[in-house]
């Protein structure tokens, strides 16, 4: 017979948080059995509402604080967040730190079994605010007007946003600006449900070293009213302007962007600079979206890579190059593989832009190019990784036991599938000496590292 739950629906109960999920609710447990509670935080003393259960964990809402954090931070209701995306608005920056540490240090211990590596105090922002360099955001109508912002949390309805405390203040402007050009020349919002309408998205670029600003309008139509009045007031009313951008997505889907690109003013990327390295920005690349942590981050991976000029380096998932082109500046070769044939069309572009000879790209799956390459004989003294959410491929991950580098620099935007992957090296030979964790999107739950391994 199963146990009987400790707590029903529509029960209003007192419990102490002592913890916090990775998506940064606040945990509380009733007899062992978990309750997430958006809001709460490691300490605190609450009323709370149970408002689902299931056999593993039930769902509450905060009614009532007795006791507080000290990292609880006050926002005021016309301040407060009307759309999803900034989980820890309401924790101190110093709050914030500590539980993407804390979180880092956890899944190392619990999910790698790694107990004795060094895992390095988190580095932090000096300003967490106005950081990102790109936003993309849904285009609505009310009251006959443009709006332009986020959905709220679990729906379709877009909030109208003057200013979001993520993006940088150039983004904000450009997207606020674009869509009152928009709304003055009647350009109709796309409408998701009757599949009818013209806009679906602005989006907004800039590089924060060079001072350039691209504006992207993703369309259902491959027409645009008033295009040419609507280019000559972007132009005046966005001096920093240096391209404007149409993209047509004609399609029923959630994807933002789709797959035919115009140039409608100016040039066709804008540049920026990680360090001393030049990026060029099209509409469509991935490009970091918080350039000051960036350079933190690759800045570590190039310590723990610790090149002396003589070494060939192979960089997983190397997008537009980014890090193979810092690895480029010590190395004495560096091949990059990534799936994305746009992708490595940029990272060529930006070797050449950069006077680079010494790095080379290739298209396809790591998980099956490097394999390849390692028959090929191409053994590399230092591999690195940075993957998506997922982790690495076990394929490629028995790729780097099987061809020994001496070093391997593991970058990561997951703690939880770093830890399986470093437990999955260490059980290959390798040895986990250190891991920094990076905070690259603050007032968010998500945190980077950046791990160096050793063969044994």
């Amino acid at each position: 017979m199963s146990r009987a739950l400790p707590v029903n629906k529509n029960d209003f109960i007192d419990v102490i948080f002592e913890d916090l999920t990775h998506d940064g609710a606040g945990v509380a447990k009733v007899e062992g059995y978990p309750l997430f509670i958006p809001n709460g935080l490691p300490g605190e003393k609450a009323k709370v509402k149970v408002i689902k259960v299931n056999k593993s964990y039930g769902i509450g809402r905060l009614i009532e604080l007795y006791e507080r954090s000290p990292y609880r931070v006050d926002i005021p209701d016309s301040e407060k967040p009307k759309y999803g995306g900034c989980q820890l608005e309401h924790i101190s920056y110093e709050g914030q730190l500590k539980y993407k540490e804390n979180q880092v240090r956890q899944v190392l211990t619990r999910i790698g079994k790694l107990e004795d590596v060094t895992v390095h105090p988190i580095l932090g922002m000096d300003n967490p605010s106005h950081y990102r360099n790109k936003a993309q955001v849904p285009v609505g109508e009310k009251d006959g007007k443009l709006v332009a912002g986020f959905f709220k949390p679990r729906s379709h309805e877009i909030v109208d946003m003057d200013e979001s405390v993520i993006q940088l203040p150039e983004v904000n402007e450009a997207v606020q600006t674009t869509k009152e050009i928009c709304s003055q020349f009647g350009i109709p919002a796309y409408n998701e449900e009757t599949h009818k309408g013209v806009l679906r998205h602005i989006m907004a670029r800039y590089g924060k070293q060079t001072g350039e600003l691209m504006v992207v309008l993703i369309t259902r139509t491959p027409e645009i009213p008033h295009k040419k009045e609507l280019i000559e007031e972007l132009i005046v009313r966005l001096p920093k302007v240096k391209s404007i951008v149409h993209n047509v997505n004609s399609k029923r889907t959630n994807v933002i962007l789709g797959e035919k690109t115009n140039l409608l003013w100016g040039s066709e990327v804008i540049y920026d600079y990680i360090g001393d390295v030049k990026f060029a920005i099209s509409a469509l690349s991935f490009y970091q979206v918080n350039p000051v942590q960036t350079k933190v981050l690759y800045d570590k991976a190039l310590e723990y890579a610790d090149l002396d000029g003589e070494e060939s380096v192979i960089d997983a998932y190397c997008g537009i190059g980014t890090i193979s082109l810092f690895l480029a500046q010590k190395a004495r070769k560096v091949f990059g593989v990534e799936v994305v044939p746009e992708a490595i069309e940029d990272a060529r572009s930006n070797a050449a832009l950069n006077g680079m000879t010494n790095a080379e790209f290739a298209v396809g799956e790591a998980e099956v190019v490097i394999p390849k390459w390692y028959k090929e004989g191409n053994k590399a003294d230092v591999l690195v990784v940075d993957p998506p959410r997922k982790g690495c491929d076990e394929a490629l991950l028995q790729t780097i036991i099987d061809m020994k580098p001496r070093k391997v620099v593991y970058v990561s935007c997951n703690p939880a599938t770093l830890a399986r992957d470093l437990r999955i090296l260490e059980d290959g030979g390798y040895k986990t000496l250190e891991v920094q964790p990076v905070d690259m999107f603050p007032m968010t739950t998500h945190v980077e590292c950046v791990a160096q391994l050793i063969l044994k």
